[in-house]
């Protein structure tokens, strides 16, 4: 056949098999539709696929959620308030960006007349620089998208008491965020955090800003930190150390994972504890104006968030309240670290037990320090006998010494017959039996227990708001007429003179050693009034000790000293 039969045949063949396949597998009609049922919903629900057996409204529904989820906006209507109280706390949520707008602890109060449960949300700093629990997203548009969204928020309305659960959702169509908090009845909150766009998750990050804790009573420059805890390490980060370097308000990422991080006081702290997310940390610092007499000034605020690094959701448990040991021995992991002790937290944090066990029989504070610190001075009693008298046998022998340092004063220290000099001096030590260092060596075994106290005070929030008596409200604040630091001083100045004091100690070193009371007066007017009552106290008991010992022991008259060396 030639090329032109072949494709007449072909045209024929084609199109007697059209009509026959459309003579014998003619698609069956549509369904009536039913009275009343809208088009557009017949429409929508054979374009998602009817599933048999359905309805009308369950094959619409079913259609709704096959839609792509950038697709579906949640949005409220109108911003409202969610309230969550235990005995412990009041905490204010907004559904505006789902966010804290108080976090109030009921058994702590501010310095306001009169007192109010004490909030640790600074709402002049927050309202200009965001809130607790704000988003933080790695794209700025998107996270100023999702902090100002109206979340649809579940339970709808009410106040709740805790154990209480309240969940936030809201969608933009693109960005899709959902918050979910479950307060229990102690400090703790579980939160789970989850972002997506366009349908693909995104790492969300839960902040804290606009400063943190008693706004009262601190500056942030001085006691505010951002903590992390990464290994073994327990690592503290003022505000000049937030941020990156040349630039404070860009936020620094340190990566994780991380044991815990937050932020703190000097009393209080909110710590984000992970869930299994491997949690990393970013810090900054922001500037907010503050109003006061008509003067405007700029004022730091630390600020942090805790997230993950990468796309998943985000889940921590938060501990938000007091700084207590007892209290944050309980968490897990433990926060205890959060009250720094320092190198001699192996003193202090025993002293510290002591003191509150002190405080079950002695109910107020101020007088559980005085009796504390009387045990503790009649306990370090030895002690002090025994530099007394190691100090008093060098009182007796520095005419001696003194006269063979006289005699060997004209030669140079590099003279050989300097040893000479020493091994004279030695051998008076030898006669009387006098440990050169004897006075010093019960000294240094004080100190440790000293500065451990000084450590215990510093930090206990016991003391924050005690009174003792009369003008002293707060034990934990410095004492506002300087009665206290007055008073230490001059006890002090009372111990300096009494205590023993080699002959051969140059006068210029004793005139400094009665100044000194003088400085550490100037520096204790701004430290609190518990370590000032602490070394006030242990100053009288001193002075008592010392007279006692003086009238004992009394030094030895210069005939007799005369006498002997004949």
């Amino acid at each position: 056949m030639s090329d032109t039969v072949r494709g007449i045949i072909f045209v024929v063949l084609v199109v007697a098999i059209t009509f026959a396949w459309l003579h014998f597998f003619q698609p069956p009609a549509p369904p009536p539709q039913k009275t009343g049922q809208p088009a557009s919903q017949t429409s929508t629900a054979q374009t998602a696929g009817a599933v048999p057996g359905q309805s009308g409204a369950t094959q619409a529904a079913g259609a709704a959620a096959a839609l792509p989820a950038r697709n579906v906006v949640v949005e409220a209507s109108a911003e409202k308030t969610i309230v969550v109280e235990s005995s412990l706390y009041r905490v204010e949520l907004s559904n505006r960006g789902g966010v804290v707008r108080s976090w109030k602890l009921k058994k702590y109060l501010d310095d306001q007349k009169p007192p109010h449960p004490l909030d640790l949300v600074n709402a002049n700093a927050s309202s200009q620089l965001g809130w607790p629990l704000s988003l933080t997203l790695s794209d700025a548009q998107l996270q100023e998208q999702a902090n100002a969204g109206l979340y649809d928020v579940t339970p709808a309305a009410g106040d709740l008491t805790a154990p209480a659960e309240v969940a936030f959702h809201w969608s933009d169509g693109h960005l899709d965020v959902t918050k979910k908090l479950k307060f229990a009845e102690d400090y703790q909150v579980s939160i789970e955090v989850s972002a997506t766009l366009d349908g693909k998750p995104i790492a969300p990050a839960l902040a804290w800003r606009g400063g943190f804790g008693d706004k009262a009573v601190y500056k942030a420059s001085q006691l505010v930190n951002v903590f992390y805890k990464q290994g073994d390490s327990m690592n503290l980060l003022q505000y000049k150390k937030l941020g990156v370097s040349g630039n404070q308000s860009q936020p620094a990422q340190l990566a994780g994972p991380l044991a815990f991080t937050g932020i703190e006081d000097q009393f209080f702290a909110a710590a984000f504890i992970p869930e299994g997310t491997d949690l990393s940390l970013w810090h900054w610092t922001q500037y907010h104006n503050v109003t006061i007499d008509n003067q405007t000034s700029s004022e730091p605020e630390a600020e942090m968030a805790a997230g993950a690094a990468r796309p998943e959701t985000l889940k921590v448990r938060m501990y938000v309240g007091p700084k207590d040991l007892v209290l944050l021995g309980k968490v897990q992991p433990s926060l205890e670290q959060l009250v720094q002790f320092g190198w001699f937290g192996i003193i202090a944090k025993p002293l510290l037990f002591v003191l509150q066990w002190t405080h079950r029989y002695v109910p107020n504070y101020g007088w559980s320090i005085v009796v504390f610190t009387l045990a503790l001075t009649m306990l370090l009693l030895p002690i002090r006998v025994w530099t007394f008298r190691s100090a008093r046998k060098m009182q007796s022998v520095a005419p001696e010494i003194k006269s063979i340092q006289d005699r060997y004063k004209k030669y140079s220290m590099r003279d050989p017959r300097k040893k000479k000099m020493n091994e004279e001096v030695m051998a008076v030590y030898s006669r009387e039996g006098i440990n050169p260092v004897g006075s010093c060596l019960p000294m240094l075994v004080q100190i440790p227990i000293l500065i451990g106290f000084y450590r215990t005070l510093s930090g206990a929030i016991e003391l924050r708001h005690a009174p003792f008596i009369l003008w002293i409200h707060d034990l934990s604040a410095k004492d506002p007429y300087y009665v206290l630091p007055i008073a230490m001083a001059i006890t002090t100045y009372l111990m300096t003179k009494m205590t023993p004091t080699p002959a051969t100690v140059d006068p210029a070193q004793q005139k400094m050693m009665m100044l000194m009371p003088l400085m550490l007066g100037f520096i204790f007017f701004n430290l609190s009034s518990g370590l000032n009552l602490y070394y006030f106290t242990s100053n009288v008991v001193g002075v008592a000790q010392q007279w006692y010992l003086n009238r004992a022991q009394p030094l030895p008259s210069r005939s007799k000293f005369k006498k002997k060396k004949e």
